[in-house]
């Protein structure tokens, strides 16, 4: 009889669940309390563009950075160098008696939290076959929603009774506990003790990665399928980025919602968002399963996700508040389902060896993205102009990043097969 494979892969993605959820409660505190900080501290809506830009700059140029290192030191000590960071940065929040003091702090959160993504892409690289990384991308990333449904009520709560300052306290102290489980489960599979030759053997199927060529940081720059995922990233990135931080500034002055309120509706819009992370690693999972090439399973279902986007950008005209929630639902669903695959295309097309640092670099440029559209503009066009223009412009933005997948990744081939025709 042959043996059952264990089922270590499932546990490591258990824990990269966990830590990213950690990642984003970190991260959410500033956009869900925003309204209490502003306040406390005395400052303006552009200067809270100003502390979010801080956080962005730091978060692109870190991706740049964390790539090459995850890459250079392995995911084991990559990972866990980004969460020591990011949970001293976020420990250090409390501290801050100015808005200059806390982009200060938002910056070396940024720089910390840019690791996250690199190190969990490359571990579910090296975890899972191409077959299933979508799924398990999916899953993962699923617990950023988690974290923004979760979080909401509960930082409310401990703002009424602990104050603002102690949220970050807490979610600092978590992180030490991430990273604790961090460092002593997760090992290489054929170096893990816990897994058997029958699920290595579900891990190392793909025949094609057991001889691909590999790829420097350098040279990934001059790779044409490196601009299809920065670029979508930079389009794709500020609209996530922009319902994160700006949603409870919009339910409270343009829908007019209490705090107690927004608390209770963001998770019912991320709770949505977690469907469609899941269901689009799902989808183009179940989609090459049954036998269609992985680039055309992947572009067919980011395009029907990218769709949904204009739809739920109508939500800023909607007269009802539940419609409104309901279409930006839509918008998060669709951007997690769409986020699940945009990932995966870096471990379809690049080797094991380049995955955390063309992942870095689309993140810097979805950084980028993020600085201009979602820390910079909407600050002024807010202000000047109201939400309209704004929500009008996210909707836009997946189907440009959608057309840049189609034109620089094509088919989605391994860059090892391209150099073999």
């Amino acid at each position: 009889m042959h043996p059952q494979p264990t089922k270590t892969r499932w546990w490591i993605l258990g824990l990269l669940f966990l830590i990213t959820m950690n990642n984003y409660l970190d991260r959410i505190i500033l956009g869900i309390l925003s309204p209490v900080i502003i306040e406390d501290l005395h400052f303006t809506k552009i200067e809270y563009g100003y502390v979010n830009a801080a956080f962005q700059a730091a978060y692109a140029g870190g991706f740049l950075l964390m790539g090459w290192w995850i890459d250079r030191v392995g995911t084991r000590k990559g990972y866990a160098g980004a969460i020591t960071l990011w949970s001293i940065a976020a420990g250090l929040h409390a501290l801050s008696t100015s808005w200059l003091q806390l982009g200060f702090w938002r910056a070396l959160l940024g720089l910390g939290e840019s690791g996250n993504f690199p190190a969990a892409i490359k571990a579910v690289t090296e975890w899972f076959p191409k077959r299933d990384r979508a799924f398990a991308t999916g899953i993962f990333n699923a617990s950023t929603n988690v974290a923004v449904m979760v979080g909401p009520p509960l930082f409310v709560w401990m703002n009424s009774h602990l104050g603002w300052r102690t949220c970050f306290l807490v979610t600092a102290a978590s992180g030490s506990v991430c990273l604790a489980l961090w460092w002593f489960f997760y090992r290489q599979p054929r170096q893990h003790r816990w897994v058997n030759g029958a699920e290595l053997a579900i891990i190392e199927s793909d025949p094609e990665e057991k001889t691909e060529a590999r790829v420097s940081w350098a040279q990934a720059l001059r790779i044409r399928q490196t601009y299809g995922f920065a670029l979508a990233k930079f389009f794709s990135d500020p609209v996530w980025w922009f319902y994160l931080v700006w949603l409870t500034l919009y339910f409270k002055e343009a829908r007019g919602l209490s705090l107690e309120q927004i608390g209770w509706a963001l998770p019912v819009i991320y709770l949505m968002a977690d469907f469609g992370s899941v269901l689009g690693g799902w989808i183009s999972g179940f989609l090459i399963r049954r036998g269609w090439p992985n680039g055309k399973a992947r572009k067919v279902v980011m395009g029907v996700f990218a769709l949904c986007m204009p739809i739920a950008a109508t939500s800023v005209i909607m007269p009802q508040t539940w419609m409104a929630i309901a279409l930006i639902s839509l918008a998060t669903a669709a951007h997690q389902g769409w986020s699940a695959n945009l990932y995966t295309t870096v471990s379809d097309v690049f080797p094991k060896s380049a995955v955390a640092s063309v992942t870095g670099l689309g993140g810097f440029l979805g950084g980028v993205g993020g600085i201009i559209f979602t820390a910079l503009v909407p600050g002024f066009v807010i202000e000047h102009f109201g939400y309209v223009p704004v929500f009008v412009m996210m909707g836009s933005f997946h189907l440009i990043g959608w057309m840049c997948v189609d034109i620089f990744l094509g088919d989605m081939r391994k860059l090892a097969d391209e150099a073999a025709r």
